[in-house]
């Protein structure tokens, strides 16, 4: 009886210690998760108007299709190239940061670009009223999402990657890793689909409701999410121009010069001091938008330099 008792006694310590390990990878997963808010959000707010336009029936499978690709992009590919990068190569990380930020920059001012200069082009066709086109439409859609996701992932993975408590063993930084990408993905392709199934959501309600209050909330979603939609594309564009810019900012940083970090920086920092209130704020809006303009500038000068590398290479970009 007393050897039994001494194993529960030892079983039990293992389980205590095993569940204290698993509360610390789930607290540094938290914790360094929530330093990429920023390109967390914008993920989220990118992804909608990748849906926009489909029927009903077709959103909920494209945001499945979208979120497996995010998750198999974080956990099979970008987890063990964080890895080898952090273990063998930490220099070249800032390198793959840069390019990550002038492809972000690069797709968020084609887009204004696009607005400004209308032209016509396979993703202007509705493939609601254009059904043979419909699928070859959704695969350029989904293919174009998981682009931009995989860079924005890279971007998350990178920033977790650096707010891991330092001298962490490998195998733990793979977990925590792991955990906050698998976490993120869940979180942001959740919410997207909330959002995307909203206008549905509001149509049941001003069918089926019993309450006349709650029928009038019904019809106030059907009619606010094309507005919605709208704005929500307006606001993943900008956020890709601002996260973009931000990230060549701080990259070009680490490399060679932190020129335009000080300026940009200093900018902020003064226009805080001379605010009255929400000084935080300010100085975080005002390294925003400077961060957005620097973005649009170096994607609006790439359009150019992509536009004559892809006719080389035989066919214009297909955005």
């Amino acid at each position: 009886m007393s050897g039994l008792l001494a194993l529960l006694d030892d079983v039990a310590a293992i389980a205590k210690v095993a569940s204290a390990s698993i509360d610390d990878i789930v607290g540094q997963a938290a914790k360094a998760g929530t330093k990429a808010a920023g390109a967390v959000i914008d993920d989220a707010a990118v992804t909608p108007k990748y849906v926009h336009g489909f029927q009903a029936a077709r959103e909920l499978p494209i945001v499945w299709k979208i979120g497996r690709a995010s998750a198999f992009n974080k956990l099979v590919i970008l987890l063990p190239i964080a890895m080898i990068l952090s273990q063998f190569a930490p220099w070249l990380i800032p390198y793959f940061l840069l390019l990550g930020g002038l492809y972000l920059c690069f797709e968020g001012a084609e887009k204004v670009y696009h607005w400004l200069v209308p032209h016509d082009d396979l993703s202007d066709i509705d493939p609601e009223t254009t059904p043979l086109d419909a699928t070859h439409l959704e695969e350029k859609r989904v293919a174009g999402a998981i682009k931009t996701d995989f860079i924005l992932s890279a971007e998350i993975m990178t920033i977790i990657l650096a707010n891991i408590d330092p001298g962490s063993a490998w195998w733990y930084e793979a977990i925590i890793l792991g955990v906050a990408g698998l976490i993120i993905t869940v979180a942001v392709y959740g919410a997207v689909a909330l959002i995307v199934k909203a206008d549905d959501v509001g149509l049941a309600m001003a069918t089926h409701a019993r309450l006349e209050v709650t029928r009038a909330i019904g019809r106030g979603v059907v009619r606010g999410m094309p507005g919605f939609m709208k704005a929500l594309t307006l606001i993943g564009t900008a956020a890709m121009i601002w996260v973009g810019g931000n990230i060549v900012v701080h990259a070009v940083g680490e490399i060679v010069w932190h020129g335009p970090y000080d300026l940009i920086h200093g900018i902020a920092v003064g226009a805080a001091e001379v605010a009255t209130v929400a000084k935080g704020f300010v100085e975080w809006l005002v390294t925003a938008v400077l961060d957005g303009i620097v973005g649009l500038a170096l994607g609006l000068a790439l359009i150019p330099v992509v536009t004559r590398v892809s006719g080389l290479f035989g066919g214009a970009k297909a955005h």
